[in-house]
């Protein structure tokens, strides 16, 4: 049986999409894994909280996708910093075990919490005008809303690498992790470091969940395949 190049064109449209969706989150995934040693599960959760504060944004507030695409991600940044006070910074030292079984529960009450509010419909979320239509390819319609998606993905690689291989706070970030107590003798305070790299971390979850948010319906299981995907990566590092 053989498939059309239309077709699939449109099934490596789809994977490309979704791979730029788990490139965002396995940024987020990395620096809190990588830099700071813990295992989150929680990933999934933000990425579905990042999409209903866009809703919430533009349904009660009136704040498009632009604006969206700002503050939402600082909400989930400002709830996964909270949360590493309160709770998370307390396993740090721990066995990466602990790590799981918290950032676990935490994404079962942040995604049951939302369930109760919300229930489990769908919210649609517009595609802003400037993203509208696409391109006729002849092969295939290439929407302008997945290409700006793609571009953001790419885009946001290249300035965490950079940010962290190439920059003060990613020197500083590493350094706080891996010798605390020499950077503290520099005057830096690591915990509040600490925090602000698991803040990042978040909120480029939150950041897919925008940008997923015109795409798929805004729901509490939006992210239960991120979630999947995350729990497998994160099982596979902790045995290696």
């Amino acid at each position: 049986m053989t498939m059309s190049l239309p077709v699939l064109s449109g099934q490596l449209l789809v994977g490309l999409i979704n791979g730029s969706f788990y490139a965002i989150l396995s940024l987020g995934l990395s620096i809190i894994f990588g830099l700071l040693g813990i295992v989150n599960l929680t990933q999934g959760a933000f990425y579905m909280v990042g999409a209903f504060f866009a809703w919430m944004l533009l349904q009660w507030l009136g704040v498009g996708y632009w604006g969206a695409l700002i503050l939402a991600p600082l909400g989930v940044a400002a709830i996964g910093m909270i949360l590493e006070l309160l709770l998370i910074r307390r396993i740090y030292r721990l066995d990466h075990s602990y790590g799981l079984l918290l950032t676990f529960g935490l994404l079962l009450i942040i995604q049951g919490s939302f369930v109760y509010i919300f229930g489990t419909a769908g919210q649609p979320y517009p595609i802003p005008d400037e993203l509208r239509g696409g391109y006729n390819l002849g092969f295939m319609f290439l929407p302008k809303y997945r290409v700006w998606v793609v571009v953001v993905a790419l885009g946001l690689c290249f300035v965490t690498w950079y940010s962290i291989e190439r920059t003060w706070l990613g020197r500083t970030l590493r350094a706080a992790t891996e010798k605390p107590a020499l950077t503290r003798a520099f005057g830096i305070n690591v915990p509040r470091l600490v925090t602000v790299g698991f803040g990042i971390g978040v909120g480029l979850s939150g950041l897919a969940g925008v940008l997923a948010a015109p795409i798929y319906a805004v729901s509490p299981l939006m992210g239960a395949d991120i979630i999947i995907v995350v729990f497998s990566v994160v099982v596979v590092c902790v045995i290696r």
